[in-house]
Parts: structure tokens; sequence; C-alpha cells
């Protein structure tokens, strides 16, 4: 199976967990890969030793396995990356409750602020106004309620929080790699 040019869906990543014995939710997990990729330049070595570390193991179980997290975070990476600005945190989708979508919603945030808080806060200072308050936004949205109920209100809630956290993400990885994505062509003076 090659994934060169499949998009990785949640369940696709939840299924190469169980593979390993894994029944946690990739969402914490994707949270982490955003964060170190915006920060770190997050490498494959290090996500591949990251998720086995994880998933309790000391290495992929197959190739299959070990492609497909690998093209997890090359996924993540492109979509981070590119001009499109296409970038999606790897969530459950409409298959799942929306309770079980806004457990995985503050799974991905925690994830994320983990990353985040093993910073030095002196390099959080610099960041720009606009990146800092979405940021702090993510604090309150870790401790969100998600025993949602069923209802066209809740759905519409929750598509906002997760426009938040791209968004959040997107910012945080243009702000630590200026010029990428290059989104807006500057014209040459003739």
């Amino acid at each position: 199976m090659s994934l060169i040019n499949q998009q990785l869906s949640f369940s696709d990543v939840a299924d190469a967990f169980l593979i390993h014995g894994s029944l946690q939710s990739p969402a914490f997990l994707d949270g982490r890969l955003a964060a170190g990729l915006a920060l770190h330049d997050l490498a494959a070595e290090a996500w591949l030793n990251e998720l086995c570390d994880a998933l309790g193991v000391d290495q992929p179980r197959d190739p299959e396995s070990a492609e497909v997290l690998l093209a997890w975070r090359r996924q993540s990476l492109e979509a981070l990356a590119g001009e499109a600005l296409n970038y999606e945190p790897l969530l459950p989708d409409e298959m799942f409750s929306l309770a079980e979508r806004a457990r995985g919603l503050q799974e991905w945030t925690l994830g994320f602020l983990e990353v985040l808080n093993d910073l030095d806060p002196a390099r959080r200072q610099g960041w720009s106004a606009p990146l800092r308050e979405a940021l702090d936004d993510l604090e309150g949205l870790a401790a969100i309620d998600t025993e949602l109920e069923e209802s066209s209100e809740n759905e519409n809630d929750l598509f906002a929080l997760t426009e938040h956290v791209r968004m959040a993400a997107m910012l945080l990885y243009t702000e630590q790699h200026p010029g990428k994505p290059q989104v807006e062509q500057v014209e040459e003076p003739h």
C-alpha cells in the first residue's frame, strides 16, 4: 500500500495504533506533532521514536505501519508549510459522536500545549500578540466540557473551536518559519 498521494484519516492512524496494541486516540499525539513541527522542525526519526515510546514498542511492527506513521508526519508538515493553508488537525470525523469529537479536540489541544509548555517562557514573549492570544485561548479550550449532546448548535460550536486550533497551529508554524508558506506574492518594481 503506497501512501504517497493518499490523505490519511484519523481512523487510518488509529488502526496503526491498534496494530501496536494501543487503544489511545491519535489526537493527543497529533497535537504534539503539530507543535513539534512548528517549533523544532521535528525530524522523521525523532517523530518515529516519540510514537514508539507512546505506543510502548521498540520499533514499528512492520514496514506498512512505519509508512503510515511517517506519512502522518509528512502530511502534517506539507499542510503546515504549504501555500494552500489547508492544515487540519487529525481528529475524529463525523463517524464519531459529537462527544467523542469534542474529546479528540481536547486531547489534541492538550498535546499541542504540552510541547509549548516545555519552552522557555522568554521565547514565547517574542511571539506576536495574535499568536500569544490564540495560544492563551487554547488553555481554556483544554478545559472544555466534552459531554456534548448531539445538536446543530453544538456541532457549529465544535466546528468553530476546531477552526481556532487549526489557525493557532498554522500561525505558530508561520511565525517560526518566516516566508513559509509563501502566501503573498510581492510584485517586483519594474
